[in-house]
């Protein structure tokens, strides 16, 4: 869970930040978040306005938090190690793969990361955040195409969009806890994007 929610202080009992958040970000993932209501939220948390005030200033700093909490994940990824030193493949890979596994940590707030329509400066911000990743990715792409491991006949642009459009995907379809690991998603979407479907000959 985010480390802001762990630092903040504690409001109604029964519930603190992080267990707010997480029906907040369940609610504005079903109901859209311009659509929730801080009435609407009260009535999933079961309890009244006032005290959802005990925990955080207002929607959009849940809103925040959760998408702080998906986007934190995502660009940490690429201060890890293995993401900056080695081959621009092999980072390539480690990018990608490790992006699959904070989508599925994280499932509900990238979910909600993913359906921003950028209509508040926190939803702006967000996106643009989410922007400077996707570039940073591309850029990967693209050494990996100058070092000759990927095809040259694609545009990296036209590479990083299926790639993440790949990705992003599966948050519409993937259930945790099913038959399918987290771990084998991942090679899964990687055999895909980096080998295709055509058997070994």
């Amino acid at each position: 869970m985010p480390s802001t929610a762990t630092t903040t202080k504690r409001g109604r009992p029964g519930y603190d930040q992080q267990s707010v958040l997480l029906i907040a970000v369940d609610v504005f993932n079903r109901h859209g978040y311009d659509a929730t209501s801080m009435g609407i939220l009260a009535e999933n948390l079961g309890i009244s306005k006032s005290a959802i005030y005990h925990h955080v200033p207002s929607k959009g700093d849940l809103l925040k938090l959760a998408l702080d909490h998906a986007l934190g994940g995502l660009e940490a990824i690429l201060d890890r190690p293995e993401a900056q030193t080695g081959s621009a493949e092999a980072r390539l890979e480690f990018v990608v793969r490790q992006t699959i596994s904070v989508l599925v940590e994280r499932l509900p707030f990238v979910t909600l990361l993913l359906r921003l329509r950028g209509n508040t400066e926190i939803e702006r911000n967000a996106l643009e955040r989410r922007r400077t990743f996707d570039h940073k990715v591309a850029a990967l792409i693209s050494a990996a195409r100058d070092e000759g491991s990927l095809r040259q006949d694609i545009d990296p642009r036209t590479v990083t969009r299926l790639l993440f459009g790949t990705i992003n995907s599966i948050v519409e379809w993937y259930k945790p806890g099913g038959s399918l690991s987290p771990e084998k998603l991942a090679d899964d979407v990687i055999t895909m994007a980096f080998h295709g479907l055509h058997v070994p000959q």
